[in-house]
């Protein structure tokens, strides 16, 4: 079953990525989209992004703080209201307990209605690109952040020592997923992701613009619009859009 979603809008929604950049390949149009109609979105990184580098001038904590700079940029270009800069190192991230908890945490404190966040089951994207490991550690601890940990009362009590109550966010949204089931028209804002992807002169060149716009074509495939982006979709809380 395959939806396209035009007039839900969730009042807080949250991206959990990876790397700064992600975010802006997976899901800046309906960012944008959403943001312009009101939804107040934050963005999570969960690593520094201190190691895509081949400057051999470059050391992590230099690309660190120019990513950081960077994904602000797009962030803004895109219309994000908040940022939670994880300082997980690059390149070695794993889904343990406490990467399980400190997301739970920031879903707690921002209590979003929608999160966005990798599909970790989807291990090759095409023929020529093997997903990155901190994709599918990111999404797999993101997944179970939010149900159950952010949810239950009593997992990681120290949460509610810190006075964070539980939260059940409604919807997850999973990108860079195999099997999608809701695509999201993105023609309205393409451009604006086209630009949010150009604030990442560290990691990407101009020839992104054109990569991008193949891949929403791809990812709109079998929908009546020409670009888009696709999701696969769980409503965990029935009376959610």
């Amino acid at each position: 079953m395959t939806t396209e979603i035009e007039s839900y809008v969730p009042k807080t929604a949250m991206v959990v990525v990876a790397h700064p950049d992600d975010a802006e390949f997976m899901a800046a149009g309906t960012v944008a989209k959403w943001s312009r109609a009101g939804c107040s979105v934050t963005y999570v990184i969960v690593t520094k992004g201190d190691k895509g580098s081949d400057d051999a001038s470059m050391t992590p904590s230099q690309l660190a703080e120019i990513r950081e700079v960077e994904q602000r940029e797009a962030g803004r270009i895109l219309g994000v209201a908040n940022f939670v800069f994880m300082g997980y190192p690059d390149g070695y991230l794993e889904h343990t307990l406490d990467l399980r908890r400190d997301l739970a945490r920031v879903i707690r404190t921002h209590r979003p209605e929608v999160v966005i966040c990798f599909d970790p089951t989807n291990r090759f994207l095409s023929d020529n690109y093997v997903n990155h490991p901190d994709h599918r550690a990111s999404g797999d601890a993101t997944i179970d952040a939010v149900f159950p940990s952010a949810r239950d009362r009593l997992t990681f009590p120290e949460l509610l020592t810190d006075g964070l109550e539980p939260h059940k966010v409604a919807q997850l949204w999973l990108g860079a997923s195999g099997e999608p089931n809701t695509f999201v028209n993105i023609g309205e804002t393409l451009d604006t992701k086209c630009d949010a992807l150009r604030a990442h002169p560290s990691q990407l060149g101009e020839d992104v613009v054109e990569f991008a716009r193949q891949l929403a074509r791809w990812s709109a495939g079998g929908q009546p619009f020409e670009f888009g982006e696709s999701f696969r979709r769980f409503v965990l809380e029935t009376d959610s859009a």
